[in-house]
């Protein structure tokens, strides 16, 4: 009996690393297979191609920074992981990433809760297998610098919900006030109304949405 593990980062010399590492941790009878991919494409393809074969994929590992696939709207790798979540909804999704701002963390970790979120300068060699047979055996692991982020948005007292943290990511990325409800789904004047509780709470209400993201920025929010 197999069991199917799928590791997606965009450099193949990481991917071989950790099938390496992985390669010898007890998978309780069962065969490890794993399954590789470098970009959202050809993982978006591999899962649906599991699926159809009505064969499950046990495990996954993804890189959040990864080249898109914009034909299907899969960005990076939380994409990816909310589609393994709608495709095996049993599958244990660990994320890595090389950033740690809180207000993105917050945002994954609500909308997704992965059962595994790590920073890839908390890892090593010998650790990471480990973790991973941790994360196996059904425990939810955060890495240090993962903690430390959601500590930090807790200490300046800023816990919105998922939709506020989108609001404000959405800002700095560019997008205009009148274009959130395409990405958003509430009404403009409930969209409205969270953005001025945002910039009450950072700005005492007053500034511009210029002036929202740098103090976010200076905040570490962003």
């Amino acid at each position: 009996m197999m069991f199917n593990i799928l590791i997606v980062d965009d450099h193949p010399m990481t991917v071989d690393s950790y099938i390496n590492l992985l390669t010898e941790n007890n998978y309780q009878n069962k065969t490890p297979d794993f399954i590789k991919s470098y970009n959202c494409e050809d993982a978006y393809n591999k899962i649906n191609f599991y699926q159809k074969q009505n064969e499950i994929i046990d495990f996954a590992l993804l890189d959040i920074n990864l080249p898109s696939y914009k034909k299907a709207n899969i960005n990076n790798g939380t994409d990816l992981a909310l589609l393994l979540r709608q495709k095996f909804p049993n599958c244990k999704i660990v994320l890595l990433t090389m950033h740690s701002e809180p207000l993105t963390v917050d945002k994954i970790i609500k909308s997704l809760k992965p059962e595994g979120f790590i920073a890839k300068s908390d890892i090593n060699f010998e650790l990471f297998p480990i973790i991973c047979k941790k994360i196996m055996d059904g425990e939810i692991f955060r890495s240090q610098t993962i903690i430390e982020s959601q500590r930090e948005l807790f200490k300046k007292n800023i816990n919105w919900d998922n939709h506020d943290n989108h609001i404000l990511i959405l800002i700095s990325e560019g997008v205009k006030t009148v274009n959130l409800p395409d990405y958003i789904p509430l009404s403009m004047s409930a969209i409205e109304k969270r953005k001025a509780s945002i910039k009450d709470q950072l700005l005492q209400g007053k500034g511009s949405d210029k002036d929202l993201i740098e103090k976010a920025k200076k905040l570490g929010l962003l």
